[in-house]
Parts: structure tokens; sequence; C-alpha cells
């Protein structure tokens, strides 16, 4: 077989193939936030992932970049963004429910 037949990675400048950017940080805090926001601290870590998720699109997107990771941290922005959309969907359902039951107190205590 010749040389030729195998495929070959891409050269960058002079020969040498370029070095792999290190994984942004604040990428992975923010998916280790945008998961934990599920489980256990719902509100404070998902407002920890939406925030450290910006920070590290801001490293992984400056020119030249900086870090990988842009897709760690577009997943901790977007499970942020859900959880937060959850807990004031719960926050309305409680809130409903009271004045429903305060109601319904008052309608069986005959109060006018």
């Amino acid at each position: 077989m010749n040389q030729s037949d195998y495929p070959q990675q891409p050269q960058g400048f002079g020969g040498y193939t370029p070095a792999p950017l290190p994984t942004s940080t604040m990428a992975i805090i923010s998916l280790i936030a945008g998961i934990a926001g599920f489980f256990i601290l719902p509100l404070i870590a998902s407002i920890a992932a939406i925030i450290t998720g910006n920070m590290a699109r801001g490293e992984t997107r400056a020119n030249p970049p900086t870090a990988s990771g842009d897709g760690l941290a577009t997943a901790g922005i977007i499970m942020g963004w859900i959880q937060i959309g959850m807990t004031v969907v719960g926050i309305c359902c409680v809130i409903i429910y009271f004045v429903f039951i305060v109601g319904a107190i008052g309608v069986s205590q005959g109060v006018n």
C-alpha cells in the first residue's frame, strides 16, 4: 500500500497541526450548575448556569478563541432557562392554589 492511500489529518502552518484549545472552565461550571438546577438548588444553580454560560460563550467566541466548550456553555444556558421557567410556573400554580383555597373557605363560611 502506498502512504497516500490513508486519510491524512489537516496540517497547520509549516506542516504542524495546531494544538487543541483547552475546554473552558466556565463552560464546565455552567453545565454542572444547569444539571444541579434540576436536582439540588433549583433557582440559585440555574442563575449561576446562565451567568457562567454567557461568560464561557464570550471565551469560546472570542477572536481568536481562547477556549473550547461552546456546546457545554449552550447546554448550561438552556438548562438554566428551562429551570427558571419551571420555577415561575410552579410559583404561579402555588399562588392560584392559595387564591382558590381562600375563596373556597370564604364561600363556605358565608362571607359576603
